[in-house]
């Protein structure tokens, strides 16, 4: 596949789709039935290069039991739609929690964090569907591939919708939930690709159920959603979430790349999110972790925090700490960690 450059990178490294390794595993020792057409690293059977363009994995599969295992957050580089047929599941999008029932079916914007599981997963059969429309940022156009025959006006509608929609969780109707049961089937038919033109055409039409369906309940679009503040503020948000992401040695000329910036344009978003210059912005984020660190791990020297959270001098670490507590490290360790002496503390 021709990809785009993916935005999310920590210490040199990109966020990639998850790795699949709890259902691969759970499916190699019989604890679920896992069907589904794909490509990359996803489990399943492999979609030939020529056919339905754009699609990572599609597919179903059926848990009997209770799981001991569940998917933790994680980012799919498409528009990901899931449909809960039977059973139930736990939801989690950007730390909002959802019960989903038998005829829910979920959304997810390309790269939006995700979880599934309250931490395992429940039985049930569960159907996705992950399209890669080939963004790396919010802001980016969505580019639909040609086998998606909705009119322009119908798939630009659609596209509006799916950018700017704030509710990951929506309730199926009859025709949505016939049309993920005729994909499974396809899937499942498919030994030697002879199901292609069926599933093109349960594609179609599923995507053009979807738009009747937002048509029919007059969704609020949010153009935040897709802005380019919305990329810098995701950006923002995995620089605080993450020490790894912390520790890398950011330029200001990277992170403006990340969010597809200019420099000039990138400082100017993060001030207007965080009333701060990004420089400032990031060792806000690597202090505030430093004084984490300092707390819940008391043997660890105050030099290995500095190092673990980004600052490569340790006399810099210093500086900027005292300026954002008002006190140095090993002050800030002994005040909040009551009755141990400072000599008790490794430098």
């Amino acid at each position: 596949m021709n990809l785009l450059e993916p935005i999310y990178k920590e210490s040199g490294k990109t966020y990639r789709i998850d790795t699949c390794r709890p259902q691969i595993e759970a499916m190699n020792a019989g604890k679920i039935q896992l069907v589904a057409l794909t490509r990359g690293h996803y489990p399943g059977r492999k979609l030939p290069d020529t056919e339905l363009a754009g699609i990572t994995s599609m597919g179903y599969w059926d848990a009997v039991v209770k799981q001991d295992w569940g998917l933790e957050t994680h980012r799919n580089e498409g528009l990901e739609i899931s449909f809960i047929e039977t059973g139930g599941i736990v939801f989690t999008v950007e730390d909002t929690k959802y019960d989903l029932h038998p005829g829910d079916f979920t959304i997810t914007r390309p790269w939006q964090a995700h979880n599934l599981g309250d931490p395992n997963i429940r039985p049930g059969r569960l159907h996705w569907l992950i399209l890669d429309v080939q963004v790396r940022r919010p802001n980016q156009p969505w580019k639909w591939p040609d086998w998606v025959v909705l009119t322009r006006h119908d798939l630009d509608e659609l596209t509006r919708i799916l950018r700017g929609n704030e509710s990951p969780v929506w309730p199926s109707t009859p025709e949505i939930r016939q049309c993920f049961r005729k994909i499974a089937s396809a899937v499942d038919r498919n030994q030697d690709n002879s199901h292609i033109s069926h599933l093109v055409i349960y594609l179609n039409e599923l995507f053009l159920q979807l738009l009747e369906t937002f048509r029919s309940k007059g969704v609020t679009e949010n153009p935040a959603l897709s802005s380019t503040q919305r990329t810098v503020q995701l950006f923002l948000n995995d620089l605080n979430a993450s020490t790894t992401h912390l520790a890398h040695t950011w330029t200001l000329e990277e992170m403006a790349h990340h969010c597809g910036l200019g420099v000039t344009a990138f400082v100017k978003y993060c001030r207007q999110l965080t009333n701060t210059t990004p420089v400032e912005y990031l060792n806000q984020c690597r202090v505030e972790e430093a004084a984490h660190l300092l707390i819940e791990h008391p043997g660890m020297k105050i030099t290995d925090v500095a190092f673990h959270c980004g600052f490569y001098s340790s006399q810099y670490f210093a500086t900027v700490f005292r300026h954002h507590y008002h006190c140095s490290p090993r002050t800030y360790r002994v005040a909040h960690i009551p009755g141990t002496p400072p000599s008790d503390f490794p430098a």
